[in-house]
């Protein structure tokens, strides 16, 4: 009998599995609390099981996370974890910690699939999802690294899956991760503080609407079809057209009533005055507020950071329109951690052509 992955298993799935083996759902709720409250990696640890069910577990199931490849911390602060999720693969996760706050960024893929010009993970290409346990795990383990704090709460506050991969590509095992972490038996995280980052999956974004929906963010990046068909190409599948109606629709139940936009400001790319303005009048009627991000240079990027005072100026345009504008602060670039910056290793470079014709058809 093959054992069952038990990090890889939502709420109602561990309810059926205890079902499976003869078990009351109140079990299932116990081994939520042990597994994702706890980071229990040992079925022995679980006190409040029967002994008998205890002994037996080991034979049906186990806890198996990603392991750990590497660690490293920034000089800011900023950490790291390299997880192995086999087959030569890695993917990372980042933890930013802030004043009142701390962030974990979580990756849904290994590599990605939609070739965005501006980014270090988009060049490397793609190989396959990652499972429930694989994107649940990176919290498992950032939570079982970081620990508590002086007061007993859990130090990460937030997640954005915003790391490696686009999430709406790989939306069963996104959905279910994202269960977990809103689960009050797991990690009881507030759907305002779990956000899904997507480059403009329309179709997923509705169907995201309909079963979870957290907070949005846009990988926006350009004002005009011409510029964006270049910068994100999936743009030329689902242009800003349709992709702002699904932005629409989106608030109308998010627990934000406001959608996030992101843009890289890339020098004499997408940072002039016009792009400004331009960006005004597509986003006019839609609730949003705008991260504005540096550019995050890597080798053969071909594209510049803008200087200082073009970003300020640009803020200050959108923000003399009635909009919040903020910049990111660069986080973590000493350790390749930044925004746009995430490239683990993968072997299987062959699958990105085939998912391109998959996007395209």
């Amino acid at each position: 009998m093959n054992r069952v992955n038990l990090l890889d298993l939502d709420l109602p799935a561990l309810v059926d599995f205890c079902a499976s083996i003869g078990e009351k759902p109140y079990r299932a709720r116990q081994l939520a609390r042990w597994l994702h409250q706890y980071g229990a990696d040992d079925f022995a640890q679980m006190s409040d099981l029967a002994k008998t069910l205890r002994a037996r577990l080991p034979e049906v199931a186990e806890i198996r996370p990603p392991s750990l490849g590497e660690a490293q911390v920034s000089a800011d602060g900023t950490r790291k974890w390299l997880l192995d999720v086999g087959g030569g693969n890695r993917v990372e996760t980042v933890f930013i910690p802030e004043t009142g706050r701390g962030t974990l960024c979580v990756s849904t893929q290994v590599g990605c699939a939609l070739e965005c010009a501006f980014c270090a993970t988009g060049r490397q290409g793609f190989n396959r999802n990652l499972s429930v346990a694989e994107i649940v795990g990176q919290l498992w383990w950032a939570n079982r690294a970081l620990g508590r704090d002086p007061k007993g709460e859990r130090i990460i506050s937030n997640v954005v899956l915003m790391g490696m991969g686009e999430p709406l590509l790989n939306f069963d095992h996104t959905v279910r991760a994202v269960s977990l972490m809103l689960d009050d038996h797991a990690y009881g995280l507030s759907r305002r503080r779990v956000t899904i980052s997507t480059s403009g999956i329309v179709p997923a974004m509705d169907r995201l609407r309909e079963r979870m929906p957290v907070a949005l963010a846009v990988s926006l990046h350009a004002p005009d079809d011409t510029l964006r068909d270049r910068l994100v190409p999936i743009n030329r599948k689902y242009p800003l057209k349709e992709l702002m109606a699904a932005c629409r629709r989106y608030v109308a139940d998010a627990p934000r009533d406001f959608i996030t936009f992101e843009y890289i400001l890339l020098d004499g790319v997408n940072d002039q005055p016009q792009h400004a303005e331009a960006l005004l009048r597509l986003t006019r009627d839609v609730p949003c507020k705008f991260n504005l991000i540096p550019f995050n240079p890597f080798p053969h990027a071909g594209f510049r950071r803008s200087p200082a005072q073009r970003v300020r100026a640009f803020a200050e345009r959108l923000a003399e329109a009635g909009l919040v504008a903020t910049t990111r602060k660069t986080r973590g670039d000493d350790i390749d951690a930044a925004c746009g910056q995430l490239a683990g290793q993968v072997d299987d470079r062959s699958r990105r052509v085939i998912r391109r014709l998959e996007l395209a058809a």
